[in-house]
């Protein structure tokens, strides 16, 4: 970092030092000891001003409190039933590690389907798999290499991506909004694999409206993208969607697919939130109500373009309309 980066750094910390006794304590769980490179992390997200950096950290610290955000892997998704029908249609997994130590997660982006709970039990499900990776996968990661490691790699696979999509903008937008306000700067680089047609068309619309920052973290591999991934991880590492083309129809029941319940990572996340309600109340079953922040002015328009991409999709296509939170698109 440069000169006014430091000194940017210096002033945020010294405004944080101001804060009251309770932004303090949830703060100590988002740096997990290291609260300069979460300090970077909220200025990179505000173009280095220290004041912009500063309200978005206290604004999302309030938004922990008021949202129970520290004690949330305190409160597992019960029934088992209806956790193990989330992780099958939110597909999302750590499949490893990179060679430089970053966790690699993967995502299905095409086949997620979002469709067998309500949008709160989703939100849930996303920021504890969040919570985990930041309070215990990369601590752990940190001590392993020695380093801080506070990012990690995230390959997104388009297989099976439809128009059909187009539903399940409200859902994402509010994962996103969650994401980009609270967890801000926490993926290294982004992969996109196996895209299809629909995919290149909305990127090459999308693409010019990001910010340089986003845009320079985005890389679209050709097919599975296995060979340019194996440059910076094992094989052992690589999702398994990854590891042969059209090997994303790998069984969910398939302890080798890291979307799986049964896969180890989903194993250990399901057991370490079970065994820390146990030292709390009795389990009331229910979804956690999160308050969803408000997207970006950016954000929106990014969501208006896909929807008007997908819309001429569909008219070139000859497919039907399809609905988004009961409008026509």
């Amino acid at each position: 970092m440069g000169a006014a980066c430091d000194g940017a750094v210096e002033q945020l910390a010294r405004l944080m030092d101001q804060v009251e006794a309770p932004l303090k304590k949830s703060f100590q769980n988002v740096h997990q000891g290291y609260p300069t490179e979460t300090l970077v992390r909220f200025l990179k997200a505000r173009d280095w001003d220290a004041t912009k950096a500063h309200k978005m950290l206290v604004d999302s610290l309030n938004w922990r409190i008021q949202n129970e955000i520290d004690s949330i892997l305190e409160k597992p998704i019960v029934p088992l039933e209806l956790y193990r029908s989330i992780r099958e249609s939110q597909l999302v997994g750590l499949s490893g590690y990179s060679k430089e130590g970053l966790p690699v997660f993967g995502i299905g982006v095409g086949l997620s389907t979002y469709d067998k709970a309500s949008v709160h039990y989703y939100v849930q499900s996303h920021i504890q798999i969040n919570e985990y990776r930041d309070r215990i996968i990369l601590p752990t990661a940190t001590k392993k290499f020695g380093r801080p490691i506070s990012t990690s790699i995230k390959v997104l696979d388009m297989t099976g991506l439809k128009l059909s999509a187009l539903n399940l903008l409200k859902i994402l937008t509010a994962i996103s909004a969650v994401d980009d306000l609270n967890y801000p700067e926490k993926a290294e680089t982004y992969y996109i694999v196996n895209a299809p047609y629909i995919f290149s068309a909305c990127w090459k619309v999308v693409k010019p409206l990001l910010q340089e920052r986003t845009r320079k973290k985005i890389h679209v591999l050709h097919g599975c993208g296995r060979d340019e991934l194996l440059k910076i991880m094992d094989h052992s590492a690589l999702p398994h969607f990854c590891r042969l083309e059209g090997s994303s129809k790998i069984s969910l029941n398939d302890v080798n697919n890291c979307f799986s319940l049964d896969h180890p990572f989903h194993q250990e996340l399901y057991h370490y939130i079970e065994q820390q309600a146990l030292n709390q109340e009795l389990v009331k079953q229910g979804s956690l109500h999160v308050d969803i922040p408000d997207q970006d002015l950016e954000d929106a328009k990014i969501v208006e373009v896909i929807k008007a991409e997908f819309h001429k999709l569909g008219e070139q296509n000859g497919s039907p309309m399809v609905t988004v939170n009961n409008s026509v698109v």
